[in-house]
C-alpha cells in the first residue's frame, strides 16, 4: 500500500516540479521612525535614499548589504566577486529591522539642504551564511587599530595630524570605518612633532620606535602634499610590526580623497595578509537528489527551502521516482557554499559526501555535480 502511493505521488510530484518558481518574500522589520538612528556594527549600514517607497527602499537595503559585506571582508571588489550582485536582490529578506534618519546641512550659499538616510541592520546569521556561500573572503574580528602617522604640507611647512587634529584627518578616518576598522592618531606632543622630518623622509624605523606606546605595533605613515604638477600627492606606507607590508601614492585634486586612499591602500595590505576565504565551490549546475519526498508538503517544503538560498539561480526537473527527486540546479557557488547557507535547521539537509564535498560524476556528463539530500 505505501509502495503504491509513493508511486501515485511521484507523477504529481513531478509537475509540480515543472510550475514556475515563486520567491517567497519575507517581510522586513518593523520601522521606527527617529532621527538619531545610525549604524553601530559590522552588520548595520547608512546609505542615502531618494524618499521612504518601497521601491527606493528595497533598493536602498541592498546597497546597504553590499556595503556590510564590504567590510566583514574587507575587500573593496566585493561588488564584483561572482554572485554579489545577484545576492543583493534578495536583500530585504535578510534584514532584521530598519529606520530612517535625516541629515542637514548648510551650502555655501547659506541655504539648508537634506538628505534621507535609511539605516538597515541585518540577521548576522544570514549574513554570514551568505558570506560563507558566495566564498568571500573573511577578515576576522576583532581588528586591529593601526597608527597613523600623517604629515600635511599646504605650502608653508609640514605639520604632524595628531588627536587634536581630528577633524583634518576625517576623510581618512571615515574611510577606515568604511571599509570595516578603524584608525588612531598619535596624541600630537612635541616630540612627536618633531617626527615630521621622519614622516617626510619615509623613515619607518623611527616612526615605528616612537610609535611603540601605542598597540597594536602597526603604522601607516603618510605625507600629503601640493604636487608639481598640481592638486595633491600622498606617498604612503604601510607596517606590521617592523615590516613594510605596502607602499603606494595617491593623487587627486581633491585633498580629501587623496587622503582617502591612505585607508583603502591599508585596508587592502592588512585583507591580503589576514583575510581568508572559506572553501564554497564553484558555480555551476549540480543534479541533486532528494530522499523523503511522501507528500506534497513535503515537496513544498523543499521548494520553499531551495528558493530561499541566494545562491540558486533555477531549478529544474529531471525525474521523479518514489520518494526520490533528481533536480539540477543552477547555484552561484558550489555544493559547500549551498549547504551552508541552508543551515542545520533548514527542511532540506545535505547527506553523506554533499555534505562538505563537490562530487564529480565520473562519465563527465554536461551536469557533472552530484549531490545527496534528505526531506525532514
Amino acid at each position: 500500500m505505501e509502495t503504491s502511493m509513493r508511486r501515485s505521488l511521484a507523477p504529481l510530484l513531478f509537475l509540480l516540479l515543472c510550475l514556475p518558481i515563486v520567491a517567497v518574500q519575507a517581510q522586513s522589520g518593523m520601522r521606527t521612525e527617529g532621527d538619531v538612528a545610525s549604524a553601530q556594527g559590522a552588520y548595520e549600514a547608512e546609505v542615502p535614499v531618494n524618499s521612504q517607497s518601497e521601491a527606493d527602499r528595497n533598493g536602498a537595503m541592498a546597497r546597504a548589504l553590499g556595503a556590510v559585506l564590504g567590510k566583514l571582508s574587507g575587500d573593496r571588489s566585493t561588488m564584483t566577486r561572482p554572485g554579489v550582485a545577484q545576492a543583493l536582490r534578495n536583500a530585504k529578506d535578510m534584514v532584521q529591522s530598519y529606520d530612517y534618519r535625516q541629515d542637514q546641512s548648510v551650502a555655501a550659499s547659506g541655504a539648508p539642504s537634506y538628505r534621507t538616510m535609511l539605516v538597515a541592520r541585518f540577521r548576522q546569521d544570514d549574513v554570514d551564511g551568505l558570506v560563507a556561500a558566495l566564498g568571500l573572503p573573511v577578515w576576522p574580528q576583532p581588528r586591529p587599530k593601526p597608527v597613523v602617522w600623517l604629515a600635511i604640507d599646504d605650502g608653508s611647512g609640514p605639520r604632524l595630524v595628531g588627536v587634536q587634529q581630528a577633524n583634518a584627518a576625517r576623510p581618512l578616518l571615515d574611510r577606515a570605518t568604511d571599509r570595516g576598522y578603524r584608525l588612531g592618531l598619535p596624541n600630537g606632543g612635541a616630540a612627536e612633532q618633531a617626527l615630521v622630518g621622519a614622516i617626510m623622509r619615509q623613515d619607518t624605523a623611527a616612526i615605528a620606535r616612537a610609535s611603540a606606546r601605542y598597540a597594536p605595533p602597526m603604522q601607516l605613515v603618510g605625507k600629503l602634499y601640493r604636487a608639481k604638477s598640481g592638486g595633491w600627492q600622498a606617498d604612503w606606507v604601510f607596517v606590521d610590526n617592523g615590516r613594510e607590508l605596502s607602499k603606494w601614492t595617491t593623487r587627486d585634486g581633491d585633498a580629501r580623497r587623496a587622503m582617502a586612499g591612505g585607508a583603502d591602500g591599508a585596508a587592502d595590505a592588512l585583507v591580503r595578509r589576514y583575510a581568508k576565504a572559506p572553501p564554497a565551490g564553484a558555480a555551476g549546475t549540480y543534479r541533486i537528489a532528494v530522499s523523503g519526498i511522501r507528500s506534497a508538503d513535503d515537496y513544498l517544503r523543499m521548494s520553499a527551502a531551495l528558493q530561499g538560498v541566494a545562491v540558486v539561480k533555477s531549478i529544474v526537473p529531471v525525474q521523479a521516482v518514489g520518494d526520490r527527486l533528481e533536480l539540477d540546479v543552477e547555484l552561484m557557488t558550489g555544493l559547500p557554499g549551498l549547504n551552508r547557507m541552508l543551515g542545520q535547521n533548514a527542511a532540506l539537509q545535505p547527506v553523506g559526501g554533499a555534505a562538505d564535498n563537490d562530487l564529480t560524476d565520473a562519465e563527465d556528463a554536461p551536469v557533472t555535480k552530484q549531490g545527496e539530500y534528505r526531506i525532514r
